[in-house]
């Protein structure tokens, strides 16, 4: 797949670093927001076309490989999902043709 072929600008996940993950999700419930999921340490919102996850810092780090990770203010990941694993090579092999740097880490399958 080249880099033309990759979903045009789409981002399918957006995860932010809260310090306080139950103050965080009254915050939405008092906007109205309704949560899709929310396994242990996180909670996710579908939006329209992409969904949002808040974390706590430390399950954020542990969610990015990173489980010693010091997050602060502003931690947050971006994702793109793709429907197979084949997709998932092709953008980042794609992605580091680019110039990206860094350490991918899928799930085990189903």
């Amino acid at each position: 797949m080249s880099a033309m072929s990759l979903p045009v600008q789409r981002i399918t996940l957006v995860t932010l670093g809260v310090a306080d993950l139950d103050r965080a999700r009254a915050f939405y419930a008092a906007l109205g927001w309704q949560p899709a999921a929310a396994p242990e340490g996180v909670v996710f919102y579908q939006l329209d076309g992409m969904a949002l996850g808040l974390f706590g810092l430390q399950d954020l780090a542990q969610d990015q490989g990173r489980p010693d990770a010091p997050l602060g203010t502003g931690a947050a990941t971006l994702a793109q999902n793709f429907t197979d694993r084949d997709g998932v090579d092709a953008a980042w092999q794609a992605a580091l043709a680019a110039g990206a740097t860094g350490r991918l880490t899928l799930p085990e399958p189903e």
